[in-house]
């Protein structure tokens, strides 16, 4: 039966900001670990020598697959933690191209494994390697995916400070399906977690449906109980039922245009119609309002590029040191 081959044709699809980070294990025995810490390997430093092998074969991964397309690669990192017999590796890879990068980190990740493998064999034929997955992955129509397995993980994939110790913050979601209690509001979740894990104190969250009364409403509680944020996600985009920026900026005494220009432009690495959205932040009265599309990705990425501007913004706004 004849077969016929080709790479899939990708010249319509936008280009786009891609990354991908691939994990992978190599367990070893408990000697072969004491020399691959020590560095004295009969071969040379194993690991250092395993980081390069990767990022080599992550950059020539389109000459090792043949329906590959060849990338030019912005950025490629290889990172180990240490256990007792065992070598967790992670590969990340970042291109801007108008095709994922998930096999380049796949690639470097295994041949940086089968590196240590080459290295150490001689004194220890007992290795394994397990446990290789894609773990992430960024950029395109898909946006972020994460792997299940992480979604179970007891660490934060944020960060954790104290940046937002001692201020006050209340979370609205806009929305009318949301409000009538159809789908679940991962949005606001964000919004409250990320907050709350950097030691801000929640004064309360609500979800309200596209109506200018009731995010005024909102925004008026807000002020009574003297909160310094008030993070608002939907009602960002150019539907007649997309109010959020209109009301605000009504009430508002200025505008932090940067708030919006950052998101926009941070989006646009992931997919173009970040552009089409309204996103800002306004003061009013002494409350911080910043808003956020409505979208779970988009508010994952507007907190990645706005979120640490956010407290510097508020304790500027009282006043305080910019430094």
């Amino acid at each position: 039966m004849k077969q016929n081959y080709r790479m899939i044709d990708v010249g319509d699809k936008e280009t786009t900001r891609r990354k991908a980070v691939a994990t992978g294990t190599i367990r070893l025995s408990p000697v072969t670990m004491q020399m691959i810490l020590k560095g004295d390997s009969p071969k040379g430093n194993i690991l250092s020598i395993a980081e390069v092998a990767g990022i080599m074969a992550a950059k020539n991964t389109s000459n090792l697959l043949p329906l590959c397309h060849p990338l030019i690669l912005d950025s490629v990192r290889i990172w180990f933690e240490i256990e007792e017999t065992e070598v967790h590796a992670s590969c990340e890879v970042i291109c801007s191209a108008k095709t994922g990068v998930e096999m380049e980190a796949l690639t470097g990740l295994n041949i940086c494994l089968l590196t240590i493998y080459d290295l150490a064999k001689a004194v220890d034929p007992v290795i394994e390697i397990t446990d290789v997955y894609l773990q992430k992955k960024e950029g395109g129509k898909s946006g972020v995916w994460t792997h299940p397995k992480l979604a179970t993980a007891k660490e934060s994939p944020l960060p954790c400070d104290n940046s937002f110790q001692g201020l006050r913050f209340s979370v609205g979601t806009l929305s009318d399906r949301a409000s009538r209690g159809i789908y679940d509001d991962q949005s606001g979740t964000l919004l409250r977690e990320f907050c709350s894990k950097r030691s801000g104190k929640e004064e309360f969250y609500k979800i309200i449906p596209d109506e200018p009364e009731a995010l005024r409403k909102l925004v008026n509680e807000s002020i009574e109980k003297n909160v310094d944020i008030l993070l608002l996600t939907g009602g960002t985009g150019i539907s007649s039922r997309d109010i959020t920026p209109d009301t605000i900026k009504d009430i508002s005494t200025k505008e932090l245009v940067g708030f919006g220009e950052l998101q926009r432009q941070f989006g646009s690495q992931y997919t173009k119609a970040a552009w089409l959205s309204r996103s800002s932040a306004y003061v009013v009265k002494n409350v911080l309002v910043v808003l956020f599309p409505g979208s779970p990705k988009a508010v994952k990425q507007g907190l990645d590029c706005v979120g640490s501007l956010i407290p510097h913004a508020v304790r500027m706004m009282r006043g305080e040191s910019h430094h």
